[in-house]
């Protein structure tokens, strides 16, 4: 009896555990209800922030092994892809006034429910009250509105109109939707093509920037700019200008309201939760809990109880009768994905509404084809049998290798730590991506599939060799990029380390400093700096200009392969040059003056002495440079992700930022990423090789 007692008394003590990744008086707002539920309940609750961009895989990967949350506070669009994980446990809906949405996002078809609603998010219609009397209530005074600002020489709408989840409002406007009843993605139905061809208005008429983000929204609306704003809650609390808010209006060729995607914040229960853990879920569900939410962090409740003062959540609340509940499909992602490049293409003009519907259909069919049929492991098995019983037979012809290895032991010793960083840090990595390249995961369950995926990626099945999809364009692009960046990095490295040389130039040791600064800045934040001057409405890039030619210029540098590829060029040979320079003038150190000087007396000029003298005597050390600097600029992912994002369409993504989108943005296809990671390991060791022998 002393041992149950004790053990109840450890799980009594054990606390519930709940995630969220809220921040500011969402935060205030959770941690307030959860400590009212606490003192009555006398459990004691942990609250953990996660960050939002790692909850969704901290949530998959610890839940399962038994080191994950009892609840876990998000929203409700991973509710199927959890579910079929085994993740969630099923709850019973509180009988409450639930808005339909609410209840639509977290029951599935077999009325069980998964999760329990808290709150409400959605884009409203926002505008500048100062320059609109009345906001439009339908799409032909939206454009009337619209075109009569642009007139001023301002913008007369805006929002992130590629981005999938801010066009959803015209996409159910016109009669589309995302999925079919069979749960099928219609991405190219007449009802598509005519919310493409409202954009591609739009766009071609001026109405909307044809490139901006949240930050840059801001900064337009903020500045007079812009009177008319599609967005979320969270656009409102660091406004400058006064802003007020309406429902989105109403398609006028249809008739129906433009009803934009519903985000439900949930209480999921994770499998295997403590108890109580439901108990606290349905608190954080009450009427108390949704009062404390309005009030402290002025969300809008998940039911139809409450009643609101402020004008934005009488707006959201009033939205939340059309509003659309975002997809839970698995596949929701591979959508957007092929949705986005259509919609890229409709605003930049360089596809017709048509053909963007075409091409996202075909994409969504191509990011979703069926993994790849499994493979008999056995052929597998015997080959790394007989590799190993090969490598058993050489280890035979070294005798006397353990006997050297132990006759040196504490010698071994003072390198073992190094070996032991190199296996664990890179050979066991290594050997796990190789495995996995011969693997296809399908919603967490995988299948040896072997070469298939290589064999998928080298004969370019699924894409054309001339797709930026295809792999052999991916590795011209690739080498394009490498090849130039290495040729400008040396050459202005070494032009700099020349100059830098000379007795003439003073402050030396200041111009050293201020040019290795590039180098020594973390490659992303110069990414994301250069990013933002490159910016189509406030880049330095385009201001600098527009004053040498004397008119403003609003040049999109990623609406073109040219401009795109050159803008990445740019960032990474600021980044590049730097190395190349201190590696020159180490080399230059050791050149004795007098060889030149005795090349000039002989008659040589500046380019045979640099011909015939500098440069034979400084090639030695700068050739190893330029062969790591070459690896590091093929795999350079942190500028092409950062800068150009591959692009226009994904024409200048890279072999290892391909990868990544492989594995993180269609589909989790991680089996085929690693083959491509696999790939890339080949062709760098070709490269190593042949250089090697080159050299030699």
């Amino acid at each position: 009896m002393l041992t149950l007692f004790c053990l109840w008394g450890a799980y009594a003590a054990e606390p519930i555990v709940v995630w969220h990744a809220m921040g500011g008086t969402e935060e205030q707002a959770l941690l307030s209800t959860v400590e009212e539920w606490s003192q009555h309940s006398g459990r004691e609750v942990q609250v953990v922030a996660i960050p939002a961009g790692a909850f969704d895989s901290k949530f998959e990967t610890a839940v399962p092994r038994g080191n994950g949350p009892d609840l876990a506070i998000t929203a409700h669009v991973k509710r199927e892809v959890w579910r079929e994980m085994t993740l969630l446990e099923p709850l019973e809906l509180p009988d409450r006034p639930w808005w339909p949405a609410a209840r639509e996002a977290v029951v599935d078809r077999d009325g069980r429910a998964w999760a329990i609603p808290l709150s409400l998010k959605c884009p409203v219609l926002m505008y500048d009250p100062t320059k609109i009397d009345h906001p439009p209530a339908t799409t032909d005074e939206l454009l009337a509105l619209a075109r009569e600002w642009a007139d001023h020489g301002d913008y007369g709408l805006a929002y992130e109109a590629a981005v999938p989840y801010f066009h959803a409002a015209w996409m159910h406007g016109f009669g589309g939707q995302l999925f079919d009843a069979q749960g099928e993605a219609t991405l190219d139905t007449p009802e598509q093509v005519a919310a493409f061809g409202f954009v591609h208005q739009l766009s071609a008429d001026g109405l909307i920037p044809g490139s901006v983000t949240s930050e840059r929204l801001g900064q337009l609306y903020d500045e007079g700019r812009v009177p008319l704003v599609i967005n979320g809650p969270w656009f409102v609390p660091d406004r400058k200008r006064k802003i007020a808010f309406a429902p989105m209006p109403v398609v006028s060729s249809t008739g129906l309201p433009a009803r934009p995607y519903l985000t439900v914040d949930v209480a999921f229960v994770a499998q295997g939760a403590d108890p109580d853990a439901a108990l606290l879920a349905a608190w954080l569900g009450s009427e108390f809990a949704e009062v404390q939410r309005r009030d402290i962090a002025g969300q809008v409740a998940a039911s139809q109880e409450l009643l609101y003062t402020d004008p934005l959540q009488r707006v959201i609340a009033l939205q939340a009768e059309t509003a659309v509940p975002m997809p839970v499909n698995a596949r929701v992602l591979s959508a957007f994905e092929a949705q986005a490049r259509a919609l890229r293409r409709v605003v930049r003009g360089s596809a017709s509404p048509e053909q963007a519907a075409e091409e996202a259909q075909y994409w969504y069919a191509s990011l979703t084809q069926p993994p790849a049929a499994p493979a008999a492991a056995w052929p597998y098995v015997l080959g790394l049998c007989a590799i190993l019983g090969l490598l058993s037979w050489r280890a035979r012809e070294h005798a006397g290798l353990v006997k050297s290895v132990y006759q040196f032991r504490y010698t071994y010793l003072w390198v073992f730590p190094a070996v032991f960083a190199v296996v664990v840090l890179v050979v066991l990595p290594f050997i796990a991506g190789t495995t996995v390249s011969l693997l296809s995961g399908n919603g967490g369950d995988w299948t040896f599939v072997g070469m298939r995926n290589f064999v998928s990626i080298v004969l370019s099945k699924d894409w054309p060799l001339t797709s930026p999809m295809s792999f052999y364009y991916t590795l011209l692009v690739t080498l394009l990029w490498t090849s130039t960046n290495v040729v400008l990095h040396v050459a202005i490295g070494l032009g700099f380390a020349l100059v830098l040389r000379e007795p003439w130039v003073k402050l030396k040791g200041l111009w050293r400093s201020l040019l290795i600064l590039p180098w020594a800045v973390p490659n992303y934040i110069t990414a994301l700096i250069w990013r933002s001057m490159f910016d189509a409405q406030y880049g330095a890039i385009n201001a600098l200009l527009g004053a040498v030619i004397g008119h403003p210029v609003h040049m999109d540098w990623f609406a073109s392969f040219g401009t795109a590829f050159s803008a990445n060029l740019i960032t990474n040979t600021w980044l590049g040059f730097p190395f190349m320079m201190v590696v020159t003038l180490g080399a230059l150190q050791a050149i004795p003056r007098e060889l030149e000087e005795a090349a000039e007396v002989d008659g040589a000029g500046l380019w045979l002495r640099f011909r015939h003298v500098t440069w034979p005597l400084v090639k030695p050390a700068l050739l190893p440079a330029m062969v790591l600097g070459s690896v590091w600029t093929f795999n350079m992912f942190n500028v092409v992700y950062l800068v150009s994002q591959g692009e226009p369409d994904g024409s200048t993504e890279i072999l290892i930022s391909q990868a990544y989108r492989w594995a993180f943005s269609r589909g989790h296809q991680y089996g085929y990423a690693a083959a491509y990671a696999v790939l890339i390991f080949g062709v760098l060791w070709l490269y190593s090789y042949g250089t090697k022998r080159w050299a030699r």
